[in-house]
């Protein structure tokens, strides 16, 4: 069965990176597929030191990005960049996590600004050879566009659900032989 794996790079509780990973999964498990999300805000993942091959979480969660088909990548906007909860989880990433996995991208602005957040995201993606898919989503103003935990932004909601579909088409395409 094809697994899809969100990864939210945002520390905060009440999330809008989060929120919106959710509405990504949600549109993905209706195309019948596993999925699981990471909440780096409550692993324990000390800074990455390139010395030091496994702290705290890091083999258990690569572990989980290697073996799903599909990941789906979340991070608020921090200073016009990816936070560096994400960058830091992203270190302890290589080649073999997104070795033929289909990848989506989300950001989260508390602006109007998040072009270099995907920009940035997606370059590193690639530079570990991940099947990064056309489709990425910004969400900006994210405490505009929710209402507690729902989605009240129907462009937004459309672009996340086509998101999670195109995700998932990718890795089916990617991986004939898991579909589900």
């Amino acid at each position: 069965m094809t697994t899809l794996l969100a990864v939210s790079g945002s520390r905060r509780e009440r999330s809008y990176t989060k929120k919106s990973l959710r509405v990504v999964l949600d549109a993905a498990g209706e195309m019948g597929v596993e999925t699981g999300m990471i909440d780096l805000g409550a692993v324990d993942l000390p800074l990455y030191h390139p010395d030091r091959d496994e702290q705290g979480d890091s083999a258990a969660l690569t572990r989980r990005v290697r073996e799903a088909e599909a990941v789906v990548l979340g991070s608020p906007v921090y200073h016009g960049s990816y936070s560096s909860t994400f960058r830091n989880f992203h270190d302890y990433c290589s080649k073999e996590e997104f070795r033929d996995t289909a990848v989506g991208l989300v950001a989260t602005a508390g602006g109007g600004s998040y072009g270099p957040t995907l920009e940035h995201m997606r370059s590193t993606v690639r530079g570990v050879h991940g099947h990064t898919v056309p489709e990425q989503v910004g969400v900006r103003n994210a405490s505009k566009k929710y209402d507690g935990d729902r989605l009240t932004d129907a462009d937004a909601r459309r672009r996340l659900e086509e998101l999670g579909v195109a995700v998932v088409e990718e890795a089916r395409r990617l991986h004939p032989d898991s579909r589900g």
